[in-house]
């Protein structure tokens, strides 16, 4: 995935985002996409995704956590 495949999924999944859930809902991101996400540049797929640019490191929450955890839905 480019980086703007990377951040329009991301836009999507905040937009659906319940009150709330935005911060879990970015670690999420970082979990089911971690593969793809390591090595690029996490703030600025955050801010192609219309988040602030503190949000890369979120992502990055997720990224590491993504062996460490299972997806139940």
């Amino acid at each position: 995935m480019t980086n703007e495949q990377l951040a329009a999924q991301l836009k999507d999944d905040c937009d659906r985002a319940g009150d709330g859930e935005r911060v879990v809902t970015i670690h999420l991101f970082g979990i089911r996409h971690a593969t793809d996400l390591k090595g690029r540049n996490l703030r600025e797929i955050a801010t192609l995704a219309g988040i602030p640019v503190d949000y890369g490191t979120e992502i990055g929450k997720g990224v590491k956590l993504a062996s460490y955890v299972d997806i139940k839905r």
